[in-house]
């Protein structure tokens, strides 16, 4: 294939962030508290990352453990962390929230993606728990900057969510999936193969970077595995 497939990779920190860039990877997705599943990251841990590597930055815009965004303050605070954020020189986004049926939360990921004007930004895991994933891509649709989906295909992850990946990618281009896929969440390599030739070309990678789990450190060599496998 002669189109470079993207390969994310998960950092808390500028070692993480040189470690993973050395490996390969084309851009990195920034959080803090993997306790909590990923937390927005302070903004000197933003700019301490930003000066320490030169590929793009994806930041988690999330404030507590969850896919529920909150009322009205929360909802505040979440622009107001992106608000600084921006100021740092943040560009790109991930984000995600549904309401307590499992839907998109509109008022939520609208407000967001406002703040977000001139942005590019990816809706992340909170569509691999939504009630149906179809309506919510399709309520999505039209926002401005959203270019990428994070998902497993399943809750479960990967491995339950194969079928429903790649029948997703069978749509590209089809309203409601004209975004990027990028896939996470219990993503192996021996997915990769199956992945590749159904045409995704997006992967994202957190634990498997790291070879003694959240307590240690990107792998540089890792990565490398992960790059060499996605090029084929």
């Amino acid at each position: 294939m002669s189109k470079r497939a993207l390969l994310e990779v998960i950092a808390l920190d500028a070692r993480d962030a040189i470690a993973a860039r050395a490996g390969g990877a084309d851009r990195l997705e920034l959080v803090t508290d993997m306790a909590a599943d990923g937390l927005t990251p302070s903004r000197e841990t933003f700019a301490a990352i930003r000066d320490a590597v030169d590929i793009p930055l994806r930041v988690m815009l999330r404030l507590s453990d969850g896919f529920a965004a909150g009322d009205a303050r929360g909802v505040e605070a979440l622009a107001e962390a992106a608000r600084g954020l921006r100021a740092e020189g943040a560009d790109e986004f991930v984000l995600g929230f549904l309401t307590d049926t499992d839907e998109a939360d509109l008022y939520a990921v609208e407000a967001l993606a406002a703040e977000l004007s001139g942005c590019r930004w990816t809706f992340h895991r909170a569509i691999d728990r939504a009630a149906d994933r179809d309506a919510l891509r399709k309520q999505l649709a039209d926002l401005p900057g959203l270019d990428t989906y994070l998902t497993a295909g399943s809750a479960a992850g990967v491995e339950d969510g194969l079928t429903t990946l790649l029948a997703e990618a069978a749509r590209s281009g089809e309203p409601g999936y004209e975004q990027r896929i990028l896939v996470g969440g219990g993503l192996g390599l021996a997915h990769v193969p199956a992945l590749r030739a159904g045409g995704i070309d997006a992967f994202h990678i957190g634990g498997a970077s790291r070879p003694d789990g959240w307590a240690g450190p990107v792998s540089a060599g890792a990565v490398r595995q992960w790059r060499l496998a996605i090029d084929g």
